[in-house]
């Protein structure tokens, strides 16, 4: 049983990956293995480490990544998030003397995959490629971009989906008006302007649907741009004539309350912007709970939700997602038709079936290492 050096963001940072590292990291070492954070920080994070964190990588400190590297050197596999924003340097380049000086199997994981990356974007991410032990993404068209937007071993690229949480046997608290849920952090690109308009759409249906927005201002748009994006919605609403139909929780909801609030929802919206994402765990916990989706076309969703468990539709476009929302809501049998395409995946993205593969490759890695060693010095 392999011991863990995991390199990312962690919380009390509020960011996808710090929820996703923090998920992995405690399924992989749940059964008594070894494990350990160094947990990369950033201007106004709150630098105190909690539970797990043996190191912390501060964008303050010049050239940090030789400490962390030197961490993680103490565990058997590294396992790194990758996000172009998260490290230091220019689209986070200091990454890269960090995968160098790794002395133990890397694997790393790319949230991001850019259909058209800048040329340093495009170099860098084919240099930790190369670097790295293992790659993986987390979608089939995160690896297809991969391959053929980047110079890269398709040897190294392994496929495995975002983990989800177990919210099937939550309590369901039911809702006497139908209730439409988006959560996440808040900011511009997500789109709920979208779904506000979609919303005004339905007040014709009996009863009148509500609507949760459940999440905190991303703390990157706080620092940039205060609550404009929030108040924007704010006012939106108002001018539509929906704002008592609309709950805004301004809150970072825990695991339990979360399951409590996905389980509640008839409808998970989902109305990005982005044409970009490849993996979203919005979207996988949506789905693993069994609660259908409407979504925009973006790219993890297309995979995912085409012929699957909800429906795709364009983007920037209210009417499109009114009457997605609407058939869910009112077309008989549809609800049951897509839950039982759920079933079949759901197993599969529960985090002690996702983990369970990055424990196979972290120990495939690790059998390999010493034949590579041994041929290294003979």
């Amino acid at each position: 049983m392999p011991s863990y050096g995991f390199l990312s963001t962690h919380p009390p940072t509020r960011c996808g990956l710090a929820t996703f590292n923090s998920a992995l990291a405690a399924q992989l070492t749940a059964d008594g293995a070894h494990g350990g954070i160094v947990r990369v920080t950033d201007h106004g994070d709150d630098q105190r480490p909690g539970p797990g964190v043996v190191h912390t990588w501060s964008a303050h400190t010049p050239a940090g990544w030789r400490d962390a590297a030197a961490v993680l050197n103490t565990f058997d596999v590294a396992i790194v998030q990758h996000e172009y924003g998260i490290y230091p340097g220019d689209d986070g380049e200091d990454v890269l003397p960090l995968l160098r000086r790794l002395t133990v199997p890397s694997i790393v994981v790319l949230h991001t995959v850019l259909r058209q990356p800048s040329a340093r974007q495009k170099s860098l991410l084919e240099q930790i490629v190369a670097t790295a032990g293992a790659v993986v993404t987390m979608t089939d068209t995160a690896r297809d971009r991969l391959l053929v937007g980047y110079a890269v071993s398709p040897g190294k690229v392994t496929v495995i989906p975002h983990g989800a949480a177990e919210h099937v046997g939550v309590h369901v608290d039911r809702r006497a008006r139908p209730h439409l849920l988006t959560w996440g952090l808040l900011g511009p690109g997500k789109g709920i302007e979208w779904s506000l308009r979609a919303l005004a759409r339905l007040q014709d249906l009996e009863p009148t649907p509500t609507y949760t927005v459940a999440g905190r201002t991303h703390p990157k748009v706080i620092e940039h741009q205060g609550e404009t994006y929030r108040s924007g919605l704010h006012r939106l609403g108002a001018q539509l004539g929906i704002a008592h139909a609309v709950d805004y929780q301004d809150v970072y909801h825990d695991l339990e309350a979360l399951g409590r609030l996905i389980r509640s929802a008839d409808v998970v919206v989902l109305p990005y912007d982005s044409r970009e994402q490849v993996t979203s765990g919005v979207l996988i916990e949506a789905v693993a709970a069994g609660v259908p989706v409407v979504a925009t076309a973006f790219p993890h969703a297309v995979e995912l939700l085409t012929g699957g468990p909800g429906l795709v539709v364009p983007h920037q476009d209210p009417a499109a997602l009114a009457a997605a929302i609407r058939r869910i809501l009112i077309e008989p049998g549809l609800t049951a038709r897509l839950a039982g395409r759920v079933r079949p995946l759901a197993a599969h993205l529960r985090w002690p079936a996702v983990a369970a593969r990055y424990g196979t490759l972290a120990e495939r890695l690790t059998e390999a290492r010493p034949a590579v060693v041994g041929a290294a010095s003979a």
